[in-house]
């Protein structure tokens, strides 16, 4: 089978296309990048040495998509991927409806195109943030934790949010564009038949994930304790109690496997699923610290107790759809993928300076 990867260069795009350049069922891999994030260029060697091919375009552009040679699958892993994008004062929000939003439809096209399979990787963004946010929370152990005794809105439990929670507004401009990304590329799906999956992913990290709190912040956390930059826990009493969930990007190959070979190619099945690091692998900001303390020196942190839009104290989602339905579960533990940023971080000491601008 011949993939196409969007966002090549980035972490997550990067991750999978050496990953699946092992599988046996694929035949080739070629992806496209804008090289707009510092970091991404060092991805590209690696890449093509590995005999996979990478265009430099911008899926914003319709002509540089429609340039790609034909594949059979395209998995669009290009995205802006900040909550914070455009409403912050150092982004645009117009770039990122069009590189989030515009990108996405120049790919629906191109997959119309060629009766290309899509999976669009997605995101724990697009859920409601109000339910979110007024959930009552209890610390335990430094971290919050949902009081059990609360009634929660639908499609939230202590397990997390599942796909039944609302993704009514407000979600932030980012969440917005990717919920719109979904509801068209499944739009595509119906009306020119070809295949289409929503993998709706939480919070992914692991070695090489740039150093930038918007692009992730279990690396950035780690690399500045390597590097022993001072850090802030902002918002919610700037204690540091809030809590992410966390996986690994390679945990997907076998999710994608099974969506481009199509072996459950049954209009039965949901065609939007959680896929998480889940309960069993979250983690608040002061455990986080707990662990870098253990593992480097310890390094300056203040408190800003002032919450930043869209900011939310708890998200988990839950992936429990997803192991009924495809079986799957993360492999990789976060102690795991801590200990993998960590020990590249030892042999990168300079990582913030190359990518967190």
């Amino acid at each position: 089978m011949k993939v196409c990867i969007t966002g090549i260069c980035g972490f997550v795009g990067a991750t999978l296309a050496k990953s699946l350049a092992t599988e046996p069922w694929i035949s080739s891999i070629c992806g496209i990048d804008n090289f707009s994030r510092p970091g991404s260029e060092w991805n590209r060697k690696p890449l093509t040495e590995l005999g996979i091919g990478v265009v430099h375009g911008d899926i914003r552009c319709a002509s540089d998509v429609e340039s790609l040679p034909k594949v059979d699958w395209v998995i669009d892993a290009a995205a802006n991927p900040s909550v914070l994008a455009g409403v912050d004062g150092k982004t645009s929000s117009r770039q990122l409806v069009e590189h989030n939003l515009l990108g996405t439809i120049n790919l629906l096209e191109y997959c119309k195109a060629h009766q290309a399979g899509f999976s669009l990787l997605s995101t724990s963004r697009v859920y409601s943030i109000p339910g979110l946010a007024n959930l009552r929370m209890q610390v335990v152990d430094s971290a919050f934790v949902p009081v059990p005794d609360q009634d929660f809105p639908f499609g939230i439990s202590i397990n997390g949010v599942s796909e039944c929670y609302s993704t009514n507004p407000p979600v932030s401009i980012y969440g917005s564009t990717k919920v719109t990304s979904e509801h068209l590329a499944l739009e595509y799906a119906s009306t020119f038949g070809f295949p289409v999956w929503i993998n709706r992913c939480g919070m992914m990290a692991g070695a090489g994930q740039f150093g930038h709190p918007a692009q992730g912040i279990f690396a950035y956390w780690i690399h500045s304790f390597r590097e022993k930059k001072p850090l802030s826990y902002i918002g919610f009493g700037g204690s540091g109690h809030q809590v992410r969930d966390c996986m690994h990007p390679r945990d997907l190959i076998t999710l994608l496997r099974k969506q481009c070979l199509q072996e459950a190619n049954n209009q039965s099945i949901p065609r939007i699923c959680n896929f998480s690091g889940g309960s069993e692998n979250s983690m608040s900001l002061a455990t986080l610290t707990h662990w870098c303390e253990s593992r480097f020196e310890s390094v300056s942190i203040s408190g800003i107790d002032q919450n930043r839009p869209f900011d939310i104290p708890w998200m988990i989602l839950d992936h429990g759809l997803a192991t009924r339905i495809w079986e799957w579960k993360p492999q990789t533990t976060l102690p795991q993928i801590a200990e993998e940023i960590a020990s590249f971080a030892e042999h990168q000491s300079n990582w913030l300076a190359i990518s967190a601008s």
